[in-house]
């Protein structure tokens, strides 16, 4: 049988002393002194007593926890952000509580209604793949619950969101293929009602632009970025008649997979086709050849996104005043895209 859990009042009765000292000596008050503190803390440890934080703060008007909603979690990037976030929240005393949506609208919109219920101080989201409006952020708006978005944010909006500049990064990782005498350059990305991939698309076909390259809708390939969707666009390349010479792919697992297929179909990377990614995971260090990618500083956009909320709760700034927060990305050139010698021009 589940034994009820243990109160300050058994505590107290245990002890011959009174709730309210038995509370002050929990909360290690000064007015209590030391050895009764020790005794009170020793018995509930002994008699197996947990703290109702949650109902202490929520009494105060606060729970000391923070919400976290991302697209998934099957994400070197997203794993390298979580990190910086607890990192800040954990040194300001905050807990959090971590929901994915898995990018798809329906779960997100129930993990949103779900973490205000939970009374959670504030709110850091990261949107999924069709999310069209941020109408289930509503409640926490109308109750001044901040939030404060990072990545995945609605363009044109008043909140508050951490993001890089995804339009040159774009930019810059076309040019550089263009650079590298790449005249037919594919991308292949996901929906383009997101803000990062419809920026890094205007990029992409401005970079081609200003290089005096055509843009092609035929070498403009959407799905999920994933491994499925790595392994269906290279068999695309390779069914097409007319095939590129370099692949920009918006996400580096993605591209890694759909490297590895064409070299298992007879293509060679660089010589063939070149191929770059983006986020700067892990998996581009590992495949050969190493995979030109854009830095994407996860971890630091956790803790630049933390401590803007966490000092918004704490009344050291406020986040009303902030809107858009541009954090700096870096080409990375790795041998997947160096079709010319170093020393050429």
């Amino acid at each position: 049988m589940t034994q009820p859990d243990i109160t300050i009042y058994d505590i107290a009765k245990k002890l011959s002393l009174s709730a309210a000292t038995v509370s002050r000596a929990l909360n290690n008050n000064p007015a209590i002194n030391a050895k009764t503190r020790k005794r009170v803390n020793d018995m509930a440890m002994e008699m197996g007593y947990r703290s109702n934080n949650f109902a202490s703060n929520l009494r105060k008007g606060n729970t000391h926890t923070i919400g976290v909603l991302v697209h998934e979690l099957k994400s070197n990037f997203i794993t390298s952000v979580l990190a910086g976030i607890e990192k800040v929240t954990t040194e300001a005393g905050y807990d959090i509580i971590i929901a994915h949506s898995s990018e798809r609208k329906e779960k997100e919109i129930a993990n949103a209604h779900n973490l205000f219920h939970k009374r959670v101080d504030g709110l850091i989201a990261s949107l999924a793949f069709d999310t069209e409006n941020l109408d289930h952020f509503d409640p926490f708006f109308k109750k001044g619950i901040p939030v404060i978005f990072f990545d995945r944010v609605f363009e044109h909006t008043d909140f508050a969101q951490v993001i890089i500049n995804n339009y040159r990064a774009a930019y810059d990782i076309t040019s550089h293929l263009a650079k590298q005498g790449c005249k037919r350059i594919m991308h292949v990305t996901a929906s383009l009602e997101r803000n990062v991939y419809s920026e890094r698309f205007k990029g992409y076909q401005q970079a081609l632009k200003d290089n005096k390259l055509n843009y092609d809708k035929d070498l403009l390939i959407t799905n999920q970025l994933s491994e499925e969707a790595g392994i269906q666009a290279a068999m695309q390349i390779l069914a097409m008649r007319k095939r590129p010479d370099a692949v920009f792919v918006s996400n580096d697992f993605c591209a890694a997979v759909l490297m590895r297929t064409l070299q298992d179909n007879g293509v060679h990377i660089p010589k063939d086709i070149a191929v770059a990614g983006f986020n700067n995971d892990a998996v581009g260090k590992i495949v050969s050849p190493k995979l030109t990618t854009i830095d994407y500083p996860g971890i630091e956009m956790g803790e630049i996104t933390a401590r803007n909320l966490v000092n918004h709760l704490q009344g050291v700034s406020n986040l009303a005043l902030t809107n858009k927060i541009i954090i700096k990305s870096e080409l990375i050139i790795r041998e997947s895209t160096l079709k010319k010698k170093p020393s050429q021009k």
